[in-house]
């Protein structure tokens, strides 16, 4: 069983930089996939980012060069840090777990609540 809680989102102007976390719970969180997704008002859940156990890491065409996924795993902590903020960056922002890597959001078992992030222009 894993546990997710993020932080760090908040009201940005377009072009700052914003760092979520998500702290996870759980002794095996370091074996895990962790994948970050958001979703916009009237719009479908869609894949940001993920890193795997290793250190292998996914990323969407979307946010590709503008935001880093990392781990730490001796703090049980993956971040994602978002720089070049855009208008369009505007969603909840979730995190998930699971033990395989797929940009498919039904596919992830553990998620967290989510954190706002809105970028103004």
């Amino acid at each position: 069983q894993v546990q997710l809680v993020e932080s760090g989102g908040g009201l940005v102007q377009a072009g700052g930089s914003l760092r979520l976390s998500c702290a996870a719970s759980g002794r095996t969180f370091s074996s895990y996939v962790v994948g970050w997704f958001r979703q916009a008002p009237g719009k479908e859940r869609e894949f940001v980012a993920a890193i795997r156990s290793g250190g292998n890491t996914f990323q969407s065409n979307s946010v590709k060069g503008r935001f880093t996924i990392s781990r730490d795993n001796a703090k049980n902590t993956v971040y994602l840090q978002m720089n070049s903020l855009k208008p369009e960056d505007t969603a909840v922002y979730y995190c998930a777990a699971d033990t395989v890597f797929t940009p498919t959001d039904t596919r992830w078992t553990y998620w967290g609540q989510g954190t706002q992030v809105t970028v103004s222009s």
